[in-house]
């Protein structure tokens, strides 16, 4: 069995759930992974001071024989695919994927943090992996 990588999806530009759901599949579609569980959708304010819409916020369980720089470079593809341009820190956007927990796995560095830094400061995230049945 490979580990477990905890997916957060939000969306707050064009057809949000459309997004989400685009982003559902893309993930189940790479290479030795597949979505195990996949928590309730839910809509949040959005993060910083950049003026714009809610979000809609949904986490996948996706079991994946990927590293997590593969897992994360796939998604940066995925964003990417769905439109995402990334001009303003924390701004709108069609698509935002983030590991928020790999397995057991901790890394610190520039590009790739995991445990994801920001699970404390962001409860819709500690929602879902609750309902997932990785809570705190």
């Amino acid at each position: 069995m490979h580990p477990l990588a905890y997916i957060a999806l939000g969306a707050n530009l064009g057809d949000r759930d459309q997004n989400l759901a685009y982003a559902r599949k893309r993930l189940a579609a790479l290479p030795g992974s597949r979505v195990v569980a996949e928590s309730s959708v839910e809509e949040t304010a959005p993060v910083g001071t950049v003026p714009q819409g809610a979000y809609l916020n949904q986490m996948v369980a996706l079991e994946t024989a990927l590293s997590p720089r593969e897992l994360l470079a796939a998604l940066h593809r995925i964003e990417n695919d769905a439109g995402r341009v990334r001009m303003v820190h924390w701004g709108p956007r069609t698509l935002d994927l983030d590991i928020v927990r790999f397995g057991d796995v901790h890394i610190d560095e520039p590009d790739l943090v995991i445990p994801h830094p920001q699970i404390e400061h962001r409860d819709w995230w500690q929602r879902e992996l609750t309902e997932l049945g990785a809570g705190q």
